[in-house]
């Protein structure tokens, strides 16, 4: 329990940094937007890409990784789903349904990645690579659908592929796969530039999710704020988990998916809200309420996946 405590500490310090200097305005406040749009566009995808593109996906049982990320998705979903008539029925607009949608199904990518790299090393790092890739179309295909569902606007599969297929994280993802199965090897000049660049996404990406937050949101959160934080910290780890157990999965295997189910939801998702009618204040406490709560969660479910996976 301490070692995963102490592994996750410099995270959430360089979190707590973005939040600092955020709040100080000691850099320019035009800048975040900037380095917001750098991480999305080039910083992130060329992690993947390069993570991706140069790793051995031999005994990593990639098929049971797949089944167990998807299925603790898909069920998630319903869940949530499942909740929407009573939630009408006590008056929870749709706008605010779609926001608990998504932040109780999303998860922050930038945290998984740096956490798996300190807890688990390269394994970590690969294994949460492939998670992501493998979650990122169906994450954005669901979340995508009930924004349109619930609040109106087009509905054709042209436009889902579209916003899937424009996403650079999973085009990078794809490439990168693509080019590791055809066993086709990058120039090594042009792997090193990217690898450079893969190598300043984490600690940039963390200090940017402490940017994002709005801790003064905190003071009076709404009560389906904390149903939001239940099913992302505790719920969704449970089904991830349970499904990877159930598939044979043990391990650094099992440890990596509990992590990539256990981190708070992802801080791209309140722009998505903005965009789509969603409810986009509810969203911002709820990542923030999340983020704070994650500093406890982690290491808890972490330990107790820690039971599971050494069986």
């Amino acid at each position: 329990m301490s070692v995963i405590f102490e592994s996750l500490v410099p995270i959430f310090l360089l979190v707590a940094c973005g939040v600092w200097l955020k709040r100080v305005r000691f850099i320019a406040p035009t800048l975040w937007e900037g380095l917001e749009q750098l991480g999305y566009y080039i910083l992130f995808p060329a992690l993947l890409f390069s993570t991706l593109a140069t790793a051995q996906f031999s005994g990593l049982k990639t098929d049971a990784t797949a089944l167990a990320t998807i299925g603790g998705v898909l069920a998630m979903s319903g869940l949530v789903l499942a909740l929407w008539p009573l939630l009408a029925k006590r008056g929870v607009p749709a706008s605010t349904f779609t926001s608990l949608f998504q932040t109780a199904t999303r998860w922050n990518g930038f945290m998984a990645l740096a956490a798996a790299e300190r807890l688990y090393g390269a394994t970590g790092l690969t294994l949460t690579a492939l998670v992501m890739t493998l979650i990122i179309v169906p994450i954005n295909f669901v979340n995508i659908g009930v924004l349109i569902w619930f609040n109106g606007g087009p509905r054709s599969l042209s436009f889902f592929a579209l916003r899937i297929l424009s996403n650079p994280m999973v085009a990078a993802s794809l490439v990168g796969i693509a080019l590791n199965l055809a066993g086709i090897t990058v120039y090594a000049p042009v792997m090193s530039a990217v690898r450079m660049l893969a190598e300043s996404s984490l600690p940039l990406g963390l200090i940017m999710v402490g940017a994002g937050l709005r801790l003064a949101d905190l003071v009076r959160p709404k009560p389906l704020v904390f149903l939001s934080s239940l099913l992302k910290l505790i719920v969704m780890p449970v089904f991830m988990v349970g499904f990877g157990a159930a598939l044979g999965l043990s391990g650094d295997a099992l440890l990596t998916i509990a992590l990539g189910a256990s981190v708070p939801t992802a801080m791209n998702g309140y722009l998505l809200a903005k965009q789509m009618g969603g409810d986009a204040p509810f969203y911002a406490v709820a990542a923030t309420l999340q983020m704070v709560a994650s500093f406890l969660t982690i290491p808890l479910v972490l330990s107790a996946a820690a039971y599971f996976a050494a069986g």
